[in-house]
This record gives C-alpha cells, structure tokens and sequence, in this order.
C-alpha cells in the first residue's frame, strides 16, 4: 500500500503526517494515475494552514501528472486510454 502526506487539521508543517493510503479500483467516470510527477505550490501551504478551506482529512499537491493505469465505466477512452499520459489537478 503507498503512502501519502496528509494532514487531518490546519497548522504548521507539525500537522503532515505519513500514512498508508488504499489505492481502489475507479468508480465511474474515474480513472487511476500513476503520478510521475506532482506540483507542491503554495496554494497546498494555503489549504494546509486553513487559509484556503478543505474537507479533512486532506493532502498535498493539488496538480500532478501521470499515466493512466485502469479507467471506470464511462470513461472516454479514445481520449483517456490505459498507458496514455495525462494532466491531474483537484
């Protein structure tokens, strides 16, 4: 199981902690990234300290990159197709 810097309250960088987070099969609509490279701005340090809100509990790196690795139903797989790589952001 992979690992994630999450955090489950504002504050300081003292809130981030690491935490095996499960990785589950897309839901309709969704599709699975393997990220190759993930953006840590200063809008995650917003978010983090509550500037910005955020359901918690919460993460770091609102954009990413990747490759697609399953897709759930739904999913326009002419443009989204497993190997293809593609842009993430939340």
């Amino acid at each position: 199981m992979p690992n994630a810097i999450r955090f489950h309250k504002s504050g300081g960088p003292e809130v981030l902690v690491s935490e095996p987070v499960p990785i589950g099969k897309p839901g309709p609509g969704e599709a699975r990234v393997r990220h190759t490279a993930v953006g840590v701005n200063f809008v995650d340090i917003y978010i983090r300290t509550g500037l910005y809100p955020a359901v918690l509990p919460s993460g770091l790196g609102t954009e990413a990159a990747g490759v697609v690795e399953e897709v759930g139903p739904g999913v326009d797989t002419s443009r989204w197709a497993i190997a293809s790589r593609m842009p993430a952001a939340r």
